[in-house]
């Protein structure tokens, strides 16, 4: 009786972290660059002291309608481990504006921040009071040069991401890549930092810049509303369980013992 409502609670908290990360995605939807986030668990056996470094039974990432099924293995509980990024590309949209860039491919824009370089595929940009090509946040953005200053009125940028102001080339647009995606976690302004000290920064290869356009949310609204509704009446299901064990519990409490 214990496991089974320790089962069905997991289950249950499982699904409300499930929730909260969709939540965000969608409210993120019309955000530029940004990258939605799916969410990762563990089931593990009661019986472990330990189960984050003990053997585990399974691990799971629910990106999937339906995929977020704990109660299937048996006597096991569901631990939330927290949320990994889909790096997928999100439509392009026309916008007009020279100063927007998209990357088509793989690949980041490097910006100089406070807390070092950091990386982006939001290429809303706009030129600082200086006439150095910034984000919307007020960071600059980095060519191979180090920080890009358009001083003219004719800038146009290649598919390669060569910038050239009246006719003469410039700088070309710092594109990076990642040996590992989830070496770099997010912070603010749909930016991404190095995670640890496995982050290893290579040059990005196999990508077009398209000037006067942006890369669009990678956020699916059908799909995210109908995996919250799955969500909704899955939580609910452990509700009704965790309920109907109260009941039982309380019964035998109640009448096991019992002198007649």
């Amino acid at each position: 009786m214990g496991v089974a409502i320790y089962t069905a609670t997991s289950g249950a908290l499982a699904y409300q972290m499930k929730l909260e990360v969709l939540s965000n995605n969608l409210s993120n939807i019309n955000t530029v660059g940004f990258k939605q986030d799916r969410t990762v668990f563990r089931t593990y056996l009661p019986g472990l002291q330990n189960h984050i470094t003990e053997t585990l039974q399974t691990k799971f990432i629910s990106g999937e309608p339906g995929s977020l099924t704990p109660c299937q293995t048996s006597n096991s509980l569901v631990a939330f481990e927290g949320t990994r990024t889909d790096f997928s590309s999100g439509q392009l949209g026309h916008t007009g504006n020279a100063l927007d860039l998209a990357i088509d491919g793989n690949g980041f824009f490097c910006v100089q921040t406070s807390e070092g370089v950091q990386y982006t595929r939001n290429g809303s940009f706009t030129l600082n009071q200086e006439g150095v090509l910034s984000t919307q946040a007020g960071f600059p953005v980095l060519g191979d040069g180090g920080e890009i200053k358009i001083d003219g009125h004719d800038y146009v940028v290649d598919e390669e991401g060569n910038i050239s102001v009246d006719g003469i080339q410039v700088d070309t647009l710092k594109i990076v890549n990642f040996a590992d995606p989830q070496s770099v976690k997010k912070v603010e302004n749909t930016l991404f930092a190095p995670a640890d000290s496995s982050f290893i920064e290579e040059k990005a290869e196999q990508f077009t810049v398209s000037q006067g356009f942006i890369e669009l949310s990678n956020v699916d609204a059908v799909r995210v509303m109908t995996e919250m509704i799955e969500v909704l009446r899955g939580f609910e299901s452990y509700k009704k369980v965790i309920q109907s064990i109260d009941e039982v519990t309380s019964k035998a409490i109640d009448q096991v013992g019992r002198l007649e």
